[in-house]
């Protein structure tokens, strides 16, 4: 499963080199907004993609959230 998922990452990654290539071409303005568009899809695929195969999860302790939220005084600087 997770080879599938990153040939998935390395087809869009791949996507998007040839895109930034091609945008550094001479284009026309219809040809340029297609790319962009194209562009700005791949690099969507890329982070949803990436989200879901390798997501991040923190997890803390009551504790830890209590201080998190607890405003700073003089005394706990110190």
């Amino acid at each position: 499963m997770i080879d599938a998922e990153l040939a998935l990452l390395r087809t869009h990654r791949n996507n998007i080199s040839r895109y930034r290539r091609l945008l550094k071409t001479e284009l026309t303005a219809f040809e340029r907004r297609f790319i962009e568009r194209r562009l700005a899809e791949e690099r969507s695929a890329i982070e949803k993609l990436a989200a879901s195969t390798f997501p991040l999860t923190f997890h803390t302790s009551s504790r830890a959230s209590e201080n998190a939220t607890a405003p700073l005084t003089a005394s706990s600087h110190g």
